[in-house]
Parts: C-alpha cells; structure tokens; sequence
C-alpha cells in the first residue's frame, strides 16, 4: 500500500511510502529537504520493518525544531502503519 504524509515543521514537503502487508518498508521518498542525505536515509530503510525504523529516528531533532526529516518519516510510517 502507498500512503502519502505531508510533513510539518521541516524543509521537506512531503513523504511517500510503500508497505507491504508484513510492515516491511518498500519505498520512501521525500519531497524538498537535503536530497542527498533524504536519499541515503530512504535507501538504507527499504527492506526494514517500519517498526524498527519508527524507533530508530522517531524523535530526532533539527537544530532548535522539535521534529526532523528523519522523526517526519518516524510519523509518516506511524500513518501508514494506521492505514494498512
């Protein structure tokens, strides 16, 4: 299933992301922020559990922002998780 998270409190605008039905990440992708870093953080979760990558970025922050790209893919996972 592809579920689509429009970010908030970051550069990035947007995270799309592809789940299996066993919760297994199968794409990301993020809209605006620093490519390449987005692109490196995006290929390193495809093939992990989306619960695993929750708990390993949820709460990371940006300089002074409460939230991150890194926590804004933790949400949007958490909302597709809701989804499937």
């Amino acid at each position: 299933m592809t579920y689509t998270y429009q970010n908030k409190g970051v550069c990035s605008r947007q995270t799309n992301v592809e789940l299996a039905e066993d919760h297994t990440i199968q794409n990301i992708e993020v809209i605006g922020g620093c490519n390449g870093n987005l692109k490196g953080i995006c290929s390193l979760l495809k093939g992990m559990k989306a619960e695993d990558a929750i708990a390993r970025m949820e709460g990371t922050t940006c300089g002074p922002r409460p939230t991150s790209c890194p926590d804004q893919i933790a949400q949007a996972l958490k909302g597709a998780l809701r989804q499937l």
